[in-house]
């Protein structure tokens, strides 16, 4: 029943409109039809007052002998067509007849009819008798001269007859009447509801707009602002959360390009003291004079931890400039080689890991900038060797059809905890410590937000489905 419903505003307002129009003529017929009813039974109740006993009285005139189709003695003056007489005596009709067009009178009553007859009360009113061998009537009952009951009676089949030329007329000129008022009214909601229409539009259209990040601009406002309508109420709220919307993106985007600019700065700034330091460390190491445990022990810090900064230093200048729009480059990549090379590399550096490569026949490729997808290849097998225990499979797999690469990296380590699941590819989102007996070090956070970062600058996807025993990060490319 419920899918019977319309659901948009418009049909709603126009089936609503036309159903009232319906229920009033629907009101306004029946009581016409009942009012024109009630007047022409009250005409023949007139006409049955006026008559009286006359014509059942002359069929009191007949022989006794004489058949019911001798006519002879009946009189039929100034009796309308279709009158019905009847006279009874002790309950019994003892004559009967009915004014016809022709000169007879004579009508053949059953049993049915003679005890109809018998059952109308002598009260001078009007009853409705139903004949078999005639039709509908209303009869009137009188008690005549010689102690017998006359009853006349006055068909309604004219009455009915007017009654169903009106219901037809009805049905005609309603139905037309609904046909007209249902597309008048359809016309008339459409026309009303434009300004909703145009508000609605102005809606839809922000909820297409970009609004996570960058600089946004809003659509034009919506021009119905009339505060005395509804819709012009709508209007002016939308307008005005619009205005705070628009207020706040541009502080946001603001506030995001000042930080991308001192992340700019600040790494452009960092790399070359980094680079000092570690070049001065590494210098004092290569030093000829004999240098302390300790001291060579803090050197080694120095220059490890100097390395690490420098990584750090060069991953945020990436993103910083990934943010920044800055163009990659764009030529034909071989991600089949890429992704053996960077293989090669995970065995070298984790040989405790189980190193699987599922590639097709022919090889992968896709446009873009090499450099940068050897890096996500790089970071995504680094982030399962550093966050998954020796003896772990590591499965790489690569796809293409017509419209895409498909790179995945899938692993049977522990899983990516439930608590960080949602935020694994934002900047500095750390795991847990390294897996017990790992020797990687704790990262930046930063590896899977280059991938992330990068591949959508390619115009690509990153998603990861994990579960213990189930790790897959997939990076979906352009073909």
């Amino acid at each position: 029943m419920r899918r019977l419903l319309p659901r948009t505003l418009r049909a709603r307002l126009t089936c609503g409109l036309v159903v009232l129009l319906a229920l009033s003529c629907a009101a306004v017929g029946i009581a016409a039809v009942v009012t024109l009813r009630s007047f022409l039974t009250d005409r023949l109740d007139q006409q049955l007052a006026e008559a009286g006993g006359t014509f059942p009285a002359s069929l009191e005139h007949r022989g006794p002998h004489e058949p019911d189709a001798d006519n002879a003695h009946v009189d039929t003056r100034r009796q309308a067509p279709g009158t019905f007489g009847a006279r009874l005596l002790h309950g019994q009709v003892t004559a009967a007849g009915v004014v016809r067009s022709g000169a007879g009178t004579a009508v053949s009553l059953t049993a049915g009819d003679r005890a109809a007859l018998a059952a109308v009360p002598v009260d001078g009113r009007s009853h409705r008798v139903e004949l078999s061998a005639l039709d509908d009537y209303r009869v009137r009952a009188v008690v005549g001269d010689d102690g017998d009951v006359l009853v006349t009676g006055l068909p309604l089949s004219g009455v009915e007859d007017a009654v169903t030329r009106l219901v037809a007329v009805e049905a005609a000129v309603f139905g037309g009447a609904l046909l007209v008022a249902g597309a008048a009214g359809a016309l008339w909601v459409r026309w009303s509801l434009r300004p909703l229409r145009r508000v609605a539009t102005t809606a839809a259209s922000v909820t297409a707009l970009p609004l996570a990040s960058g600089e946004v601009a809003l659509p034009d406002r919506v021009p119905d602002t009339d505060p005395r309508t509804e819709v012009g109420q709508v209007g002016i709220a939308l307008n005005r959360m619009l205005g705070h919307v628009e207020s706040a993106l541009a502080k946001r985007h603001a506030g995001e390009e000042r930080l991308r600019r001192f992340a700019a700065d600040a790494s452009h700034e960092l790399r070359t003291p980094v680079a000092s330091i570690r070049g001065h460390a590494e210098l004092a190491r290569l030093h000829p004079d004999p240098v302390p445990p300790g001291v060579s022990r803090a050197l080694e810090r120095i220059t490890a931890e100097s390395s690490r900064m420098g990584g750090m230093v060069d991953d945020l200048l990436l993103l910083a400039r990934l943010d920044a729009g800055r163009p990659l480059a764009c030529e034909p990549v071989d991600l089949t080689r890429l992704v053996l090379d960077a293989v090669d590399d995970a065995r070298a550096a984790g040989p405790g890991h189980r190193w699987v490569l599922d590639l097709p026949q022919s090889p992968v490729t896709t446009t873009g900038d090499p450099l940068r997808l050897q890096q996500i290849t790089g970071n995504l097998l680094a982030n399962a060797r550093r966050h998954t225990p020796p003896g772990t499979r590591v499965t790489v797999r690569l796809r293409q059809d017509a419209a895409a690469a498909q790179l995945a990296v899938e692993d049977d380590g522990p899983g990516i905890p439930e608590d960080i699941r949602a935020t694994v590819f934002d900047r500095f989102t750390r795991a847990h410590p390294p897996h017990p007996g790992s020797p990687e070090p704790h990262g930046a956070g930063l590896g899977l937000a280059i991938v992330t970062a990068v591949t959508t600058a390619h115009g690509g996807t990153t998603t990861v489905r994990s579960r213990p025993g189930a790790t897959v990060f997939t990076v979906t490319l352009p073909g």
